[in-house]
């Protein structure tokens, strides 16, 4: 990774650790409308540094190279509490492109887990009234928001699958196979709108948006059902 060995080699602040996360590492990345996402960890975070990530930005972002997220180390640490699913996903979604793998190590509490879990999914229910409220009857523009939206449900997915106690897999069909093992809800509905979204297909017809957008949210709501009722 060309973007990574030009941070190591030119970096103005000591480096701890470089990670790639997310879809690059997993079956569904697509080259052609995939990011690829990294984590840094240094030991202060100073604008020096993300100064000279902005330059390397300029040069990378065409090849579809995403701005890192930058961290301490000790802001992992103090951080597994509020972002819970995200830390468990970069836990079991991670390659090390240098240093230390902190990320391996993180514990993740449960407790705190079901709690993001809760709040992702019934902000979900909410957003999905939002949009279909502000599409004002705009096929093009509601298909587009819920083709959008779907891959945001892959790292819930897996926290929830986590909460069950079931292996985390990578691939999105592999995702909403497992979870459909762990509640009866339309898992068809998720990859029918992921398939769109990486072919850059829309519902055209009417009725069929309308039934996949009631399809859609009683999934979400299903969903958030559960989680409700989880307790730890």
């Amino acid at each position: 990774m060309r973007f990574a060995q030009r941070v190591k080699e030119e970096t103005p602040e000591p480096l701890h650790a470089m990670y790639v996360v997310g879809s690059v590492l997993t079956p569904d990345y697509n080259p052609a409308c995939s990011d690829i996402n990294s984590v840094i960890v240094v030991k202060e975070k100073e604008p020096p540094f993300l100064d000279f990530l902005i330059g390397l930005g300029k040069i990378f972002r065409e090849k579809k190279v995403a701005p890192p997220l930058v961290m301490t180390a000790d802001y992992i640490q103090r951080s597994l509490d509020v972002f819970p699913i995200e830390f468990l996903n970069f836990r079991e979604i991670h390659h090390t492109l240098y240093g230390e793998d902190y990320l391996k190590e993180l514990l993740i509490d449960d407790q705190f887990l079901r709690l993001q879990c809760e709040r992702e999914i019934k902000a979900k229910l909410l957003w999905l009234g939002q949009v279909y409220l502000e599409a004002l009857g705009d096929q093009r523009e509601l298909s587009q928001k819920l083709t959008g939206s779907v891959t945001g449900y892959l790292p819930l997915f897996r926290a929830i699958l986590r909460l069950a106690g079931h292996e985390i897999p990578l691939a999105c069909n592999e995702v909403t196979a497992g979870l459909q093992q762990v509640l009866d809800f339309d898992s068809e509905i998720f990859l029918r709108l992921y398939r769109m979204k990486t072919t850059d297909r829309q519902l055209t017809d009417k009725d069929e948006l309308c039934s996949c957008f009631s399809r859609y949210y009683q999934a979400t709501e299903k969903i958030a059902d559960y989680v409700d009722a989880l307790s730890y």
